[in-house]
């Protein structure tokens, strides 16, 4: 992880994002830790408080409400993200059998080709890591420097984020992305950004929707948290003002009164009444 901006720095960016944006919830800081010492005080636990919160819950009151949380093992209910995080090294064939039992596809072999499909492309890598929890936190109040942040908003404000990422055409800014309808927020919304070190489109899957109240119209962009930097650099410059602006200015057609037959007969009533008062 660079050194390059300070949590300060991360704070700011936070701040500018959420109101040149207009963004309805904050943009999430998230940090994996290796060590419950790494947790800053004012961080909450939900086991400490005999609760129990999934790491997509964590995300979302973070966004909303404000509240910082680190989530491990023991406070995620959602088990099979706490294995896909390699928070516990558990193996393929029990991780495969738990999502089997979930019974998300159509037949036994499509459910066992999803599910090692998922454990090939991130556990191992999950595993090296040697995480045990990740802290959630609202970027302009973050208390650590974030390994990757989460934005959700709607479909134009991703818009202009995309094309923030995309406005010099570098590749280490292209969006990838491969929709399973599972584990967005909390795998391609945070964790893929930092294995693979690239942004990731985030449209809310089962948890999410289930857990989180997520509204219908919400979508996401999952970061590497260096590169808010590079959005706030190139935000709104796409088209040098020709582009989209902000707010978004959609065309307003030019109508008169023959749109409807109703507009008509009143516009002849009118003219005629108008008519008659000028000639009295």
């Amino acid at each position: 992880m660079s050194k390059k901006y300070s949590i300060g720095d991360y704070q700011r960016v936070g701040r500018e994002l959420y109101d040149r944006l207009h963004l309805e919830s904050y943009p999430v800081a998230i940090r994996y830790i290796k060590n419950l010492n790494e947790v800053p005080e004012g961080v909450d636990k939900p086991s400490d408080k005999g609760q129990q919160m999934s790491i997509c819950q964590a995300y979302t009151q973070s966004r909303r409400w404000g509240e910082k949380w680190v989530i491990t093992q023991e406070d995620n209910f959602c088990t099979p993200s706490t294995v896909m995080h390699g928070w516990v090294d558990i193996s393929a064939e029990d991780f495969i059998e738990s999502q089997v039992r979930q019974q998300w596809q159509k037949n036994l072999a499509a459910q066992k080709q999803r599910a090692a499909k998922d454990y090939e492309e991130n556990l191992k890598k999950a595993i090296e890591q040697e995480f045990i929890g990740v802290i959630s936190a609202p970027l302009q109040d973050t208390p650590v420097i974030p390994h990757s942040v989460l934005i959700m908003g709607s479909g134009i404000q991703m818009t202009y984020i995309i094309h923030a990422l995309t406005f010099e055409k570098k590749k280490e800014y292209d969006i990838k992305s491969n929709f399973v309808g599972f584990g967005e927020t909390c795998n391609k919304g945070a964790f893929r950004p930092y294995l693979y070190n690239t942004p990731e489109f985030v449209l809310p899957g089962t948890g999410d929707r289930s857990f989180c109240g997520i509204q219908d119209w919400e979508v996401g962009m999952g970061l590497p948290a260096e590169a808010v930097f590079y959005i706030l650099e190139n935000l709104l410059k796409t088209g040098k003002g020709r582009g989209l602006k902000f707010p978004l200015r959609q065309v307003i057609p030019r109508l008169n009164e023959r749109i409807t037959p109703g507009f008509i007969f009143m516009r002849e009533v009118i003219d005629k009444t108008l008519k008659q008062q000028s000639e009295e």
